[in-house]
């Protein structure tokens, strides 16, 4: 582990207790309680509203482009600002509002392409203060406390996207709510999860503004031994340092950047495919708005819950065992757990005992947002922590741009009858991921 940066007249970044850095990371719990709605449900929505399988790659492409465009710039933007409201704050804030006005909008769209605006609408808000969040730990933590910031993070956002998964299983089978409607509407059920995932985000973001006061940036200088104060404000001085470090990554940077690309591809694969292919390969269903298609989408809501609980749990564990391990083969381990279950999706065809596939997944998706964001912080300057979160979030989103563009085509061509054998890349590219991770990093 690395030790605490330490001035010469012995000024060391304060260790907080471990109920403040659990405050600094609530706001995540809410952006991943947006996320997992958006993860479980966009299929099963825009099929109802008429999607067929073969367009729902290309209606994904909204959560790539605009972390391609979005999360880099407001990376950027982050570390160049410093006002009333604090550093990355004020974009935890405008996130927040904008998110709820998506989640509000998309169950009840009247019309297909309104669907898709409220879509587009929820992906830019939820990156608007994703990788603010990302750096926040970075900005507030000392070097030997990191591993744990980013594991607790990935416990808050386990637990929200947990809840979110499930909320509309919940809705129905303990409350007794509608889970299905007319084709053109979006159940009940659905329609309630969101409106509930627009308070916790609310609440959420809202608890970490109001419980954590921020480093101002000669404060952060003081702590890093650096004579920086702050960067030049603007969004073409943080557009000019974006490309600047773009193009001088150090080696480290661009190995992880290998394997960020790889993992995502896997992710993108499961988060698109995976209600209509359960819903075809275990529960043979006739079709969207069908009774067996619903159960799907609610028995792959509960699934998705699953993974995201394993990885709240797994967060405990995290700390403990990259000390035991490092860092690199744990994420290896993980990872290659991951593409198990994959290949478990794929040779089940029982779904009650999908269960198990999704313990994998829920290992590998704990150690993605965990691991790979502690090795990175600690091998880039701390003025500009923000700047390359966005960067790193490239090699997140431009994979998930490619799968969107290609692995529709792919499947229409191979596999039109049963696309479950998707499932099989999503694998193959996890191992790609843990061939190139396993290495030690320097």
């Amino acid at each position: 582990m690395v030790s605490d940066t330490q001035t010469a007249n012995g000024t060391a970044k304060p260790r907080l207790s471990l109920s403040a850095i659990v405050n600094l990371s609530a706001g995540f719990f809410g952006i991943q309680f947006a996320f997992g709605l958006q993860n479980a449900n966009i299929s099963r929505i825009f099929q109802s509203l008429g999607a067929t399988i073969d367009d729902l790659p290309i209606l994904w492409l909204a959560g790539p482009v605009t972390g391609l465009l979005v999360q880099p710039i407001i990376g950027a933007m982050s570390d160049h600002t410093w006002n009333g409201f604090g550093r990355r704050r004020p974009y935890f804030i405008s996130g927040a509002m904008l998110s709820v006005l998506a989640l509000m909008l998309l169950p009840i769209a009247p019309v297909f392409w309104l669907a898709v605006v409220a879509f587009w609408l929820l992906d830019v808000s939820i990156n608007v203060a994703m990788e603010p969040f990302r750096a926040f730990v970075g900005d507030m933590l000392p070097n030997s406390q990191r591993p744990l910031g980013y594991a607790v993070q990935s416990i808050l956002i386990g637990a929200g996207a947990f809840i979110a998964s499930v909320m509309p299983y919940v809705l129905v089978h303990v409350f007794g709510v509608q889970s299905t409607a007319p084709i053109g509407q979006i159940p009940v059920s659905v329609i309630l999860s969101f409106y509930i995932g627009a308070i916790a985000i609310l609440v959420a973001i809202f608890w970490t503004v109001l419980t954590t006061p921020e480093y101002a940036p000669a404060q952060l200088a003081t702590f890093e031994n650096s004579t920086v104060q702050t960067l030049k404000p603007g969004l073409f001085a943080a557009a000019a340092d974006f490309i600047h470090d773009l193009f001088h990554l150090k080696p480290t940077v661009v190995r992880l950047a290998v394997v960020q690309f790889f993992s995502w591809s896997g992710f993108f694969i499961m988060w698109i495919y995976t209600t209509p292919v359960i819903a075809q390969h275990q529960f043979h269903a006739a079709g969207p708005g069908s009774e067996s298609y619903n159960a799907a989408a609610d028995w792959v809501g509960l699934l998705f819950g699953l993974y995201n609980l394993v990885a709240c749990g797994y967060g405990f564990l995290l700390g403990p065992l990259t000390n035991k391990l490092g860092s690199n083969r744990l994420h290896a381990f993980n990872l290659i757990a991951g593409a198990l279950g994959f290949a478990g999706m794929v040779l089940i065809s029982d779904p009650q005992w999908l269960v198990l596939p999704m313990i994998g997944i829920g290992l590998a998706w704990g150690s993605v947002l965990t691991l790979p964001y502690a090795i990175l912080c600690e091998v880039v300057p701390f003025e500009k922590f923000g700047t390359f979160m966005g960067i790193f979030n490239l090699f997140i989103v431009l994979p998930q741009i490619m799968t969107s563009v290609v692995i529709g085509k792919l499947v229409h061509q191979f596999w039109p009858q049963d696309p479950v054998n998707i499932m099989w890349l999503a694998a193959g590219f996890w191992c790609c991921a843990a061939i190139a991770v396993w290495r030690k990093f320097a």
